[in-house]
């Protein structure tokens, strides 16, 4: 009983921040997303009765057993397939963890696909989607492919992600620039729970249908230059929503007010491009797909910028052959 799965990270072009139910991580509002072709995790599950116990192997670094997320992962696997056997958990990323380029959303669709079909389970679309929202809320849109939308559902049953539309329908791309490798201080799991102290959070809640309205609208009519506008407002406000919960949450390096300094001077120059940032320091840098050399080129110029990664619109978390046990 054995499987493996890669999935995508996702960036939100409309985010989710702050839970109305924190055990089933149920967002207080609904996002939209694109799933990034070369943020990955590849996930290998095993299930055997020769197994004593669990085992979480992350980027070659045995994880340990006590409150671990994973493990209570399995454990939401095994109740749905009816098993009690242990089992052995490979994975590996291809980008930093931990800096805010969710990598427990890669992370927690690949253990849903891959331990899901290691346990003999098959699952719809949208099953693994409720299930992966379990493990990491943002997980739940790495599951369909390209630009997913994920619906503000208030049970279980209703908060999953769907494709608005396939990774090859509009020529965008996003441009990581990465600042610091290092983990963030505080986790998103963490900083979650803070949202509501925000005297603005109430402010942001009122405005949200009406901008996954527009960006939606954005989107069909391709209209590059608004949809950039408002997930530049977006990351912006997600931002200060952080900066006024208490205890403060302040993710942004010098080297990501610097990049986002350049991204406007770009702008004014006539470069079309738009930042957006996640609960981390590493910027993403929105951008048509025939600007992207020039994108990575000017990046590339600034002593901040350790590392660039181009991605594209991609498919959803997938089974694969090859494993890594």
């Amino acid at each position: 009983m054995k499987a493996t799965a890669v999935a995508p990270s996702n960036i939100a072009f409309i985010k989710y921040w702050g839970r109305k139910d924190e055990v089933l991580r149920l967002p207080e509002n609904g996002s939209i997303s694109m799933n990034l072709s070369n943020l990955t995790t590849t996930t290998t599950v095993e299930f055997n009765k020769d197994f004593t116990e669990d085992e979480i192997i992350i980027n070659n670094q045995k994880e340990a057993q006590e409150g671990n997320r994973a493990i209570k992962h399995l454990d939401r696997i095994r109740s749905l397939a009816k098993i009690n056997l242990k089992a052995k958990v490979v994975t590996n990323n291809n980008f930093p963890t931990g800096t805010g380029l969710s990598s427990s959303a890669s992370g927690f669709a690949a253990l849903t696909i891959a331990g899901t079909k290691a346990a003999g389970l098959n699952l719809s679309e949208k099953e693994l989607s409720i299930l992966a929202r379990q493990g990491s809320g943002s997980a739940c849109r790495s599951i369909p492919d390209g630009f997913v939308e994920w619906l503000d559902g208030n049970t279980s049953e209703t908060s999953y992600g769907v494709s608005l539309y396939k990774e090859d329908y509009w020529d965008i791309a996003d441009i990581v620039a990465v600042v610091s490798k290092n983990k963030k201080e505080v986790s998103t799991t963490e900083g979650q729970k803070s949202a509501s102290s925000s005297p603005f959070f109430s402010v942001r809640l009122s405005g949200m249908k009406n901008k996954i309205n527009l960006i939606k609208k954005y989107m069909k009519e391709k209209d590059f230059v608004k949809f950039g506008e408002l997930l530049e407002a977006e990351a912006l406000e997600l931002h200060a929503i952080m900066l006024t919960s208490i205890p403060s949450l302040i993710y942004l390096l010098p080297g990501s007010l610097r990049i986002m300094h350049m991204v406007k001077k770009w702008r004014q120059e006539g470069l079309q491009i738009y930042f957006t940032v996640n609960t981390g320091q590493d910027i993403h840098l929105i951008c048509q797909k025939r600007d992207v050399n020039e994108v990575v080129r000017r990046l590339e110029s600034i002593p901040d910028v350790q590392k660039t990664i181009t991605n594209f619109s991609c498919k959803g978390a997938r089974l694969v052959s090859e494993g890594l046990f």
